[in-house]
Order: C-alpha cells, then structure tokens, then sequence
C-alpha cells in the first residue's frame, strides 16, 4: 500500500489532530478578547503590556497542555494504524479505537508511551548537535557557513521524524519491550540514512513550501478582519501562525509521517542490525544509552545479553559441531558466534544473537 494512499485512508486521525488544533485556536481568541476588554477598561500602555503577556502565556501553556498530551496519544495511534496498514496492506475499520487499543497494549499506560518518545527524542537531538558540529570544523572555506546552515535545517527537519519512525516500529515487533524495540528502530534508521534522510528532505521541502503557503494565505483573510475592527496586526499574526500549525499538524505532519514511516517500514524488516552502532550511539548520546539500557532490563534473564553492552560476557554455549553437518559449498556454511554459539549466515561481522564480532 502507497503513502498516499494509507494518507487517504487515516483521515480521522487527521481530522481528530485538526480538531484539536482549532480548539487550542478558539481558546486563545477568548483569551484574547478578554485581555483586550480589560486593557481597554483600564487604557493604560502598561496594562496592555501585562494583558498582552498573559495572553501569549496563557496561549502558550494551552497548545502545550492540549496537543504535547492529547495529541501525543492520537499521533500515537495514528501510527499504529499507519503501522498495521503497512505490514498488512489493511486499515482497520474503527481506527481511532483501534489505535487506542494498540497503544494500551504496547506501552501499557501513557507515562510509559511518554518515556520512548522523550528519550528517542532526546537522543536524536544530542546525535543532531554531534553532527553540527562537524560543520565547525570547515568554517575557514569562505561561504561554506551558509550551505553547512542550510544543510542543518534540512538535516534537522528530517530527522525530526526519526521518533514516529521508531514508534511505528515498536508496533512492528511486537514480541519485544517498547524500550528494546526503539532503541533497534534507532539503529535500523542510522544503517539506512542515506535512502531514509533522502526521501524525508524531499518530503520537507514540499512541507515548507505549503507552511508557507498556508501561512500568507490566512494572514491576508485574517489581517482584512483585523483592519475592519482596528485590532493589531501582530494579534492577527499570532492567531494565524496558530491556525497554520493547527493545518501543519493536521494534514502537512500527518502526511510526512506517513511517507516517512512507509520509505523505513520498506527497509526495517529486512535489515540486518550491526551491532557495533549500539556502542557507537551510545557514545554519541547518553540518552540511547539510557534507552537501550532500559531496553536491556525488559530482556527476559533467559536470553543471553549483547557483548556489546559492556556489562559482562553473555555465558558461552558451545557451538554444534561442524563435522555433523555436510554443505555443498563454502558459502553455504554458516559461522559460528563464539561468545552465544549462535549460528549465522557467512558474510556478515557480527553475531545476530548477541553482537559479538564474528570470525569467517
């Protein structure tokens, strides 16, 4: 099933986050007009000043009360939903309960959803700055400052996304820990940035182009409605710049991450994880580290923990003998991991099982 047509399909979702959006947009009007009564009560430059910071105060912690713990739950769902169609080639029926149910059964309750996300997120954006800084080190060639920058925005607008990617695939691999299963979603993205950050720029420009669309469109509507009751044009640019993240949200978001989960949904599956970028990331970001160490703790005691982890060899058993088996070739012989004695195809250098270097 294509994006666009997994996009078609979602609608609710995309409806519920627009509904949401203009909810946050009607209560900063009447918080607007009441700001805007009292400082013409008193006409005062003062109290308009205060009026005025009550209002953006107010506004601010409304959209962040509303869309960071509401719409954090419906983005959930909606991948889940994106997720299902993806792997199945089917959308369920009742999508907002069924995206409901999804996310009760991944993440239990909606601190742990919370949790992934933030430390995800975080992570991403401690391996953002790692690699801006990169940039630094060729500020002496003249004008590269500026493409460098330009780059960076791109950079970081795509791998802003890298979260919903990691969410979807948690419902992806169901059999695993929420923590376990983004931490492996972080890694399958960075082993396929080059396809995945190339579709994700694309997608963004197209983004940018239509926020800002959007955005001169409803400032021109809104600014004749402004002028016709004499009320400040600054007032006018909020409210539009609300009413555009309510649409950016809704339908621009929506459709990014759907295109976004398909292109990483195409390669996920099928990618074999080199375990050496754990220790790497972990490096890079001590927020991976504290994903992946809280993914460590949901494996059951039975399964051998990952050399790679630091915290002690997994217990060695003893591989199958090679002479009990007969192969037509050397290629089809396996390799042995001599750390969890788990059988893996010739080829790659580390253990699928535990993620200790391999010797051919």
């Amino acid at each position: 099933m294509k994006a666009e047509e997994i996009f078609s399909k979602t609608m609710p979702f995309v409806w519920a986050k627009l509904l949401l959006g203009l909810v946050t947009v009607l209560i900063s009007a009447v918080l607007f007009a009441i700001c805007m009564g009292l400082s013409l009560l008193f006409r005062s430059d003062m109290v308009s000043l205060v009026m005025l910071l009550i209002w953006l105060s107010a506004t601010g912690a409304v959209r962040f009360l509303i869309m960071h713990y509401i719409g954090y739950l419906f983005k959930a769902g909606h991948i889940a939903v994106i997720a299902e169609a993806i792997t199945t080639g089917r959308v369920p029926e009742n999508q907002l309960a069924y995206g409901k149910q999804m996310v009760t059964e991944r993440f239990a309750t909606a601190n742990v959803y919370f949790a992934v996300d933030k430390l995800v997120t975080a992570a991403v954006k401690q391996i953002q700055r790692k690699i801006g800084k990169l940039g630094d080190l060729l500020s002496f060639i003249p004008g590269i400052k500026a493409v460098s920058g330009l780059a960076q925005v791109f950079v970081d607008l795509s791998l802003g996304y890298i979260d919903e990617c990691c969410l979807g695939y948690t419902f992806y691999k169901k059999e695993q820990g929420a923590f376990k299963s983004a931490a492996d979603g972080m890694v399958i993205y960075m082993q396929n940035w080059k396809t995945l950050l190339s579709s994700a720029a694309k997608t963004m420009a197209m983004v940018i182009l239509g926020l800002a669309g959007i955005t001169l469109v409803l400032f021109l509507a809104l600014g004749i409605v402004f002028r016709l009751f004499s009320w400040p044009a600054w007032a006018a640019f909020v409210i539009v710049l609300l009413i555009a993240l309510a649409v950016k949200t809704a339908f621009l978001d929506s459709f990014v991450l759907t295109r976004n989960m398909t292109a990483y949904m195409g390669v996920a599956p099928g990618t074999i994880i080199t375990f050496d970028l754990y220790g790497k990331l972990c490096g890079l970001s001590a927020k991976f580290k504290e994903l992946f160490d809280k993914g460590r703790q949901e494996q059951p005691a039975s399964q051998p923990r990952p050399a790679y982890a630091g915290t002690g060899a997994a217990e060695w058993v003893p591989p199958p003998a090679a002479s009990a088996v007969k192969y037509e070739s050397a290629e089809e012989k396996p390799v042995f991991c001599g750390q969890c004695g788990a059988k893996n195809v010739r080829g790659v250098s580390f253990c699928g099982e535990c993620g200790a270097p391999l010797r051919s």
